[in-house]
């Protein structure tokens, strides 16, 4: 499942926003993503583990592993049930495209997700948290809701 949104901001910018594990719970739009957990780096890189604090209906921790990474084009990471949360980012006239993709396929539960209906809920959240991005990196404002 993926969203895309062009984004009058260069692709290093954009980039940069995502690598930095303290902006996920700003530029969030499913409202799951709480805070970065302590001990994150400050910039995400292939291998990097980095933890948050979640809300779905009630509050849990994910550990996180970078697991693709192409400075400026790339990052994807997953956690121990092996779904993937990936941003790329493309050059296009007017600035850049940024895909994100919610991709279970290999997920130890891929049922699991589909019967909760995961991937239609994260398609919503996915094009408000590239509304989102797109909010900081063009006005340097946060998104009025963020903690």
């Amino acid at each position: 499942m993926s969203a895309s949104r062009v984004i009058a901001a260069d692709r290093q910018t954009l980039f940069d926003i995502v690598a930095d594990p303290a902006m996920h719970p700003v530029i969030d739009g499913s409202g799951s993503v709480g805070a970065s957990r302590e001990g994150a780096p400050e910039r995400l890189e292939l291998g990097a583990r980095f933890g948050m604090d979640m809300q779905l209906g009630t509050g849990y921790r994910i550990e996180n592993r970078v697991v693709e990474f192409e400075e400026g084009r790339r990052i994807a990471w997953r956690h121990f049930h092996g779904h993937r949360w990936r941003y790329e980012f493309e050059d296009v006239d007017g600035g850049t495209r940024v895909t994100e993709t919610f991709d279970w396929s290999r997920a130890k539960s891929k049922l699991a997700i589909e019967l909760a209906r995961f991937p239609k809920r994260n398609l919503r959240g996915m094009r408000a948290t590239l509304a989102r991005l797109e909010q900081l990196a063009t006005t340097g404002e946060l998104p009025d809701d963020t903690p």
